[in-house]
């Protein structure tokens, strides 16, 4: 761990983490729509077991097929992905695998295996079991994957806020003190609420842009307006409920980690009553020159908003990218705000503290020690466990590295707030015209129905960049940067599995493409009985 940075080939780290960001962005392109079409469907069979109606049936069933194509394509993603953290990451593997690995072992045993008993009985159990054993496993399909979901966004937001966690220095390992306060962390509960509801979201569009397809074809048209106005409801209430959670998930970003708040804000100097940006020119390519402080060209800002959702105060103190850099400000609990300098030397005093000490405890097997050497074993512990709370600092070089790039963070934020308001107000008009009764007639909202799925997509996928990217350097937040955590590897085998990937996920999103648009083209079949 201490000498990883002399082993690893430097080009080895960007491919790792090119290879990681592909596979996420990829499986994270099925992902939503299983999330949100398990509500759809469940729904669906649910009308269809309160009337009987043979309409319902059809229908569920209808989007019961597209869930089941798009399951499949996620499950191969994210099987890869897990893998990914044993071949390029196994220093990040080990060094937290007692924690990290819980929550994706339970997902892999309960959460998983639970969707796959219950996916069968609803794809092969119409005829086989009664309507309400058959309505309950459609149900528990959609609560298995978003089981699935919760644990592996915990293992993920244990990575943006470790907790419940203590450094076993004879070990080299962090283990898991508290199983409670790692699965019910607030980061992991907001991040859960915030990600499903976003998921809903997907589904809900997928149905309407479908259901419009059809109205444009003038096929299938009941069906299509009542798929509208199901997925219709589901938008508007998740695109409501995934501001709310937004907000709230927000507040722990706030108070956990105020170096991405201030990415996402392009917040050079902070201080109170701080407005939140509207709009600002940050130029996309190049970090600003953040230490001339002021505030970016051409910036617009709601007044106190900033302070009011990052506090819960008008007058709130907000820190920017110079104050966590340099420290000196009051925090909550009234302690002083470390400058990101001395938090480098209590981490470079960490890890040279764990070399010795492991030097003497191999000295205690070998030859024992002596009482000056003992005691000197026993002030080293002490020691570290009082510098381990910064001891990723000890690898950076310089306090710049420890702002990520903030072009990325600050534009991804707004493309992901702008499109959730827009899907609000769409959702409003369709329902309107839904249930107006005008909606077979309204050509355009065919076509906006048709044209903001994409947008969908890029609006979830804008919300994982400013989670990942605004935590960088970190792989786990200010304990391990992202080059420790990968594995000594060549560079070259990563970039060519990096290619493979590429056109293997490439292959399985083009063939997901071609196989919905198939089972789009064919309609609901319409079943005996």
């Amino acid at each position: 761990m201490t000498n990883i940075l002399m082993n690893v080939d430097a080009a080895a780290i960007d491919w790792a983490r090119a290879q990681f960001a592909l596979t996420a962005i990829y499986h994270w392109l099925f992902v939503p729509l299983t999330l949100g079409l398990a509500v759809i469907m469940g729904i669906m069979e649910t009308c269809y077991y309160r009337t009987r109606s043979a309409f319902w049936r059809d229908t569920a069933r209808f989007w019961q097929r597209l869930f089941g194509v798009n399951f499949a394509m996620g499950v191969a993603t994210g099987i890869i992905l897990e893998f990914e953290f044993g071949t390029n990451w196994s220093n990040y593997s080990w060094f937290v695998g007692d924690i990290f690995g819980a929550p994706l072992a339970i997902e892999g045993i309960v959460a998983f295996f639970m969707e796959s008993t219950f996916v069968a009985v609803m794809f092969f159990g119409w005829k086989k079991v009664s309507a309400g054993f058959h309505l309950a496993a459609t149900w528990l399909t959609g609560i298995g994957a978003t089981l699935s979901a919760w644990w592996i966004l915990v293992a993920n937001s244990w990575m943006q806020y470790p907790v419940g966690c203590t450094f076993n220095p004879d070990t080299m390992r962090n283990e898991m003190t508290s199983f409670v306060d790692v699965a019910l962390s607030p980061m992991a509960v907001d991040k859960f609420c915030h990600t499903v509801t976003s998921a809903w979201i997907i589904g809900a569009l997928f149905t309407v842009a479908v259901s419009c397809y059809y109205l444009m074809r003038r096929r299938h048209q009941a069906m299509a307006i009542e798929s509208i106005k199901i997925g219709g409801i589901v938008g508007l209430v998740a695109s409501l409920l995934a501001a709310f959670t937004g907000d709230g998930s927000a507040y722990s970003v706030a108070k956990t980690q105020p170096m991405k708040l201030a990415a996402m804000e392009a917040l050079y100097d902070g201080g109170q009553s701080q407005s939140l940006t509207a709009i600002a020119l940050i130029n996309p390519f190049a970090q600003p020159d953040y230490a001339a402080g002021g505030e970016p060209p051409m910036r617009i800002g709601i007044p106190k908003m900033l302070s009011l959702l990052a506090t819960r105060d008008a007058d709130g103190f907000v820190p920017g990218v110079n104050d966590l850099l340099n420290g000196g400000y009051t925090l909550p609990n009234g302690e002083t705000a470390l400058s990101v300098d001395e938090k480098i030397r209590q981490g470079q005093a960490a890890i040279l503290g764990l070399k010795e000490y492991r030097e003497l405890k191999a000295k205690e097997r070998a030859d024992g020690l002596t009482t000056a050497e003992a005691q000197r074993r026993d002030e080293l512990s002490k020691d570290l466990q009082a510098n381990m709370r910064y001891f990723g600092y000890g690898y950076l070089k310089d306090k710049s590295e420890a702002v990520p790039f903030i072009p990325v963070c600050f534009y991804a934020f707004r493309i992901m707030v702008g499109l959730g308001m827009l899907f609000i107000l769409f959702f409003a008009v369709v329902l309107f015209f839904a249930y107006r009764k005008d909606l077979a007639r309204t050509r355009w909202i065919h076509l906006a129905g048709l044209a903001l799925l994409p947008l969908g997509y890029i609006a979830s996928e804008s919300g994982w960049i400013v989670a990942e990217m605004g935590r960088q350097p970190w792989a786990i937040q200010d304990m391990m940067p992202t080059w420790v955590g990968v594995s000594d590897i060549g560079s070259a085998n990563v970039m060519v599995t990096f290619f493979i990937f590429l056109a293997l996920f490439t292959t399985l999103l083009a063939v997901e493409i071609n196989i919905l648009c198939k089972q789009i083209k064919k309609g609901p079949e319409t079943s005996e009985g």
